[in-house]
């Protein structure tokens, strides 16, 4: 398993300054949000997209995708029963996984709880529905260009719709797809009912990325989780992905969140 962090924690920090002391800390990868670069992916020229993908190769750093991919967005949502709003956000979706692609990264994790949970009169069989119909032609495009869309399961705080693993392994079934796949998330998974190893073991081959945190919404290592029984079952579950620390609360500010959290993963995750 290799370690990546996302780029979201350095609040204020230009691109060319996260990547080399991300790279220095010691992480192989680090995951992108789509709002630190633009505010719609459409903004960010070939160009710019080149530059980082060099800049991360420069320092034997990978793009591993993208996330929060709907965040700060307007107009999109992926169940509104508004057939033009979904046609926006479906399009957007192929722009998203162009973006990914063209970073070099191979991950799209699909969170955005607020552009997905429920609108009011719409039930969960037709948000399914729905969503399936907006990212269809985006799980087509993934395959073209070698991305997978993984969507993520979110606590029933976040979002009402898709809020434990079992749920969003169903719901990507639809898609046929090695491209659709699920991400699993600690914070996320500490609001189901089953202890997380658990979970790991039931979603076994049906997950192609992994999110650090705590449940207080910090840096693995931050909080009461115990990391070492997540570590084990990755481990026997032949989990060879990423492990990519997402942080809620940048408290202790980025230089101490990605070192310790690194630091914490590199002990926990040995064999």
């Amino acid at each position: 398993m290799k370690f990546a962090i996302c780029n979201e924690i350095f609040q204020n920090w230009k691109f060319d300054d996260i990547v080399p002391f991300v790279a220095q800390v010691g992480y192989e990868g680090i995951e992108i949000a789509p709002f630190t670069a633009a505010k719609s992916v459409t903004d960010v020229p070939t160009s710019e997209r080149r530059r980082w993908r060099e800049l991360a190769q420069q320092h034997n750093l990978a793009i591993t995708g993208i996330h929060w991919v709907l965040a700060q967005t307007e107009g999109l949502h992926l169940t509104h029963p508004d057939p033009q709003i979904r046609a926006r956000t479906s399009d957007y979706f192929g722009h998203l996984v162009d973006f990914c692609a063209d970073l070099g990264g191979k991950t799209v994790v699909l969170g955005s709880p607020k552009q997905r949970s429920l609108i009011s009169g719409v039930s969960l069989e037709q948000a399914d529905d729905f969503a399936f119909s907006v990212l269809q032609p985006a799980v087509r495009k993934a395959q073209d260009r070698g991305v997978i869309i993984c969507f993520e399961p979110l606590g029933p705080a976040e979002t009402d719709f898709i809020n434990t693993a079992t749920q969003a392994i169903s719901f990507v079934d639809r898609f046929s797809s090695p491209h659709c796949q699920i991400i699993l998330d600690v914070k996320a998974m500490s609001t189901e009912s089953k202890p997380i190893p658990q979970i790991i073991h039931e979603s076994r081959g049906r997950f192609a990325y992994f999110h650090a945190n705590d449940k207080n919404m910090k840096g693995p290592g931050f909080g009461e989780i115990d990391f070492t029984p997540i570590a084990k079952a990755l481990r026997a579950n032949n989990y060879d992905g990423w492990v990519s620390v997402e942080v809620f609360d940048f408290t202790e500010g980025p230089e101490r969140i990605a070192k310790e959290s690194l630091d914490y993963l590199r002990r926990t995750f040995q064999p």
